[in-house]
């Protein structure tokens, strides 16, 4: 394993963090915060640097709320300037990671995501049902309270594994442990979902697990997205007694558990619901939940639109992204009712 021991200059130079408020800006210049961070830009990102460098930064507070994505999730957003951190933390340690996870990870990776992960499950499910000629099994997971569930020192030893550079474990500390006061489960247990390096911490994290699988369980098709993990097996037997040894590497080194009334073995002759889609081995469906909560979103951004509140160009926009996500199963139908709804309405 190659290790690095000189990161936390490259992560706090200048140049890095001025970068990493070219990433962050995009999309959000016309928020407030942001512009009064932009109002003073060079004297803010070069103090910074200096509080980084003399390291006298401290992680400032957190501004919580709730979405529905659809299931409920808690969201800590940080300040602009700790979000910036953050991206200059990503833009060093990404590069470094990335070639360590396996190709059967798909959350947010770059060339990684929804949609190669639901094309990926189908090229495995034919080859494990030999193209449907043999039954086959799949081992459905998710993990409970995942984002909420990470430890600290389990994550920081995983850190250390490759990194060999203690200021840079430091600042490492500093962004993980910032979440202390708001984490449901403890003091050293969490990481906020709404934290760029969250996604991935939870990647490094995870990738233990990944790799226990793979190179010490020998597991053939397994794929994983965050907390959600698949495994096919032509055996039924087999996924059975594979489930404890999941469950005990989970709890034992990694100090998570799975949801057990989520935890299923079944016939993938009925279709694998996976990332909002249910795939069988020729084609895919959009999940019938998904499908129901898109088209209302849809409908109501259309009511909105024609009240003035969003403008036509942001509804568009959603047409276009709907009719992307539907693009992706067998939908043709849905997308021309939606496409007639749009154009019926004269937009």
């Amino acid at each position: 394993m190659k290790i690095y021991k000189d990161l936390f200059n490259n992560i706090i130079s200048a140049e890095n963090l001025f970068l990493a408020w070219d990433k962050f800006k995009n999309g959000k210049r016309n928020k407030k915060d942001v512009r009064i961070f932009e109002w003073n830009l060079e004297e803010n990102i070069f103090k910074l640097h200096r509080d980084l460098k003399n390291k006298i930064y401290k992680h400032g507070a957190y501004h919580a709320f709730k979405i529905s994505d659809p299931k409920p999730r808690n969201i800590h957003k940080a300040q602009v300037r700790d979000r910036i951190l953050h991206h200059a933390v990503f833009q060093v340690l990404n590069p470094l990671f990335e070639p360590c996870f396996i190709s059967a990870s798909f959350s947010c990776r770059e060339d990684y995501g929804t949609h190669r992960g639901v094309q990926y499950l189908q090229d495995v499910l034919r080859k494990a049902s030999k193209n449907g000629s043999i039954s086959c099994f799949v081992l459905k997971c998710d993990i409970k309270k995942f984002f909420d569930s990470i430890d600290h020192d389990i994550l920081i030893s995983i850190l250390r594994k490759k990194i060999k550079d203690e200021d840079a474990i430091w600042l490492l500390g500093q962004i993980i442990s910032s979440f202390s006061d708001y984490s449901l489960l403890g003091k050293e247990k969490g990481v906020p979902i709404g934290n760029l390096t969250s996604q991935l911490f939870a990647n490094i994290y995870m990738n233990e697990f990944d790799q226990f699988v793979k190179n010490s369980l020998r597991v053939k098709y397994f794929l994983r997205y965050t907390d959600d993990f698949l495994i096919l097996s032509e055996d039924k037997t087999y996924l059975e007694n594979l489930l404890p040894e999941v469950v005990s590497f989970l709890g034992d080194n990694l100090s998570i558990k799975i949801h057990e009334e989520k935890t299923k073995i079944q016939k993938i002759s009925r279709g694998i619901d996976f990332l909002g889609y249910v795939v069988f081995n020729k084609y895919k469906l959009v999940r019938t939940k998904t499908k129901r909560r898109i088209i209302r979103k849809f409908k109501r951004k259309i009511i909105e639109c024609s009240q003035g509140y969003i403008s036509k160009n942001s509804l568009s926009q959603l047409l276009r992204s709907c009719l992307g996500f539907f693009s992706h199963a067998e939908s043709y139908a849905i997308e021309e009712n939606l496409k007639r709804e749009y154009f019926r309405r004269g937009l």
